[in-house]
């Protein structure tokens, strides 16, 4: 008996989480996307090339997929609401750590603050799909486009302290946004905390050895490493184009985060009219419209357009294969969600680098960029074979129908 109510003496607010939810994602937005508009400045201050400017993207997500192997464990074992928890200490720790010392000390600082949003990104989306049963593909554009927002925001604040030449003021600020939204979930008690375990061991087994797990696994590498390398690079890329601006430079990937916010803002209206697949090869078409533009781009009058084509492109592409779960998985979907997200930070990690090394090697950033453009053309040919199978059992489906 007193067990049963210590948890509501401890904790008097009980809650679903989902105004909390959102506002982490929020403020997780800004922390996993600040280091691309920063990439100059932290580019100057340690005199860096593109390679080395790399590594940094490549230390954030690739701290971030540990994070994600580890978030269902955390979740299985102490809950959500101690994982969310835990997600905004590190990321406060690893941007306040940023603020100063040598490169050395900003690869560990990344790293940490990597980690934490890699704890705190799947359990998110997973809770959001888990208290949204009916209409998962919309809640989870939602919640995404919130995590837009602060993606979206993140490049004028750092355009705001590069203009005062105190980029240390946008890391302590965040950092202190993150300890402030620590507060309320010391206080809540989340209701259900724990997700509910179905399946069972066969099941993730086959989860595990499915070919389906690999093709969806490299979906998710794909995706996140695209639109990692067109946030993390455009800043540094607009910065050559146009050198002459002060700040805009800074601001050009809040266009791409911009028209992604909207994208996800958008995508439930045409979720209710089309299939998820038909959504998704239109994105992607723009995706790949934008790609193209932004490579071909001399000056600002065409990055611009073709960041927004970009953004807007890839908007819907990560919510709407996370609702496809359950399709490709069935029961199992809990159980391959850790390599699934682990597998797209791994993309996050790798793609900018390699974007980063080919334009060292080559001494071209522009052409550096084909490599997210062939992402999104990959992408694009997965949907569009995707759509193809869903096609097939209702054409066959269509003639016995009719015979009946």
């Amino acid at each position: 008996m007193s067990s049963a109510a210590s948890p509501h003496r401890r904790f008097p607010i009980t809650t679903r989480g989902t105004l909390l939810l959102h506002l982490d994602l929020l403020v997780t937005g800004i922390v996993m996307t600040f280091l691309g508009p920063m990439l100059p400045i932290l580019s100057v201050r340690w005199g860096l090339n593109d390679e080395r400017a790399g590594y940094l993207s490549f230390s954030q997500f690739l701290s971030s997929m540990f994070g994600m192997l580890l978030s269902g464990v955390l979740v299985g074992r102490v809950g959500y609401r101690t994982t969310f928890i835990i997600g905004l200490v590190t990321m406060a720790s690893g941007v306040t750590l940023l603020a100063s010392g040598p490169w050395h000390l900003g690869i560990v600082a990344v790293c940490i603050f990597g980690f934490g949003h890699g704890i705190t990104t799947p359990a998110a989306n997973l809770r959001t799909a888990e208290i949204n049963p009916q209409g998962s593909a919309s809640a989870l554009n939602v919640i995404n486009a919130v995590w837009g927002i602060g993606a979206m925001i993140a490049p004028f604040l750092v355009a705001l302290a590069q203009r005062s030449h105190r980029a240390d003021l946008f890391l302590y600020g965040t950092a202190a946004a993150l300890m402030l939204l620590l507060v309320p979930f010391l206080f809540v008690h989340f209701v259900p905390d724990v997700r509910t375990e179905t399946g069972s061991q066969p099941h993730m087994r086959k989860a595990w050895t499915a070919n389906t797990l690999v093709l969806i696994c490299a979906l998710f590498f794909v995706y996140v490493g695209t639109e990692t390398s067109f946030g993390v690079w455009l800043a540094s890329y607009a910065k050559r184009l146009n050198s002459s601006s002060r700040s805009l430079w800074a601001v050009t990937p809040a266009f791409f985060w911009g028209a992604l916010l909207a994208g996800r803002f958008l995508a439930p209206l045409g979720l209710k009219f089309y299939r998820e697949t038909t959504v998704a090869k239109l994105g992607l078409s723009l995706a790949v419209t934008g790609g193209l533009m932004i490579m071909w781009a001399r000056g600002m009058g065409t990055l611009i357009p073709g960041s927004i084509l970009a953004g807007l492109g890839l908007a819907s592409i990560f919510p709407i294969s996370v609702s496809l779960f359950p399709q490709w998985f069935g029961e199992s979907e809990r159980n391959a969600s850790s390599a699934v997200f682990a597998s797209g930070n791994t993309g996050g990690a790798v793609v900018p680098w390699a974007v980063g090394m080919l334009s060292t090697h080559t001494g071209s950033l522009r052409l550096a960029l084909v490599v997210p453009l062939l992402g999104a053309a990959s992408m694009l040919i997965f949907y569009v074979a995707q759509g193809a199978r869903e096609r097939i059992p209702a054409a066959l489906s269509g003639p016995a129908n009719r015979s009946a």
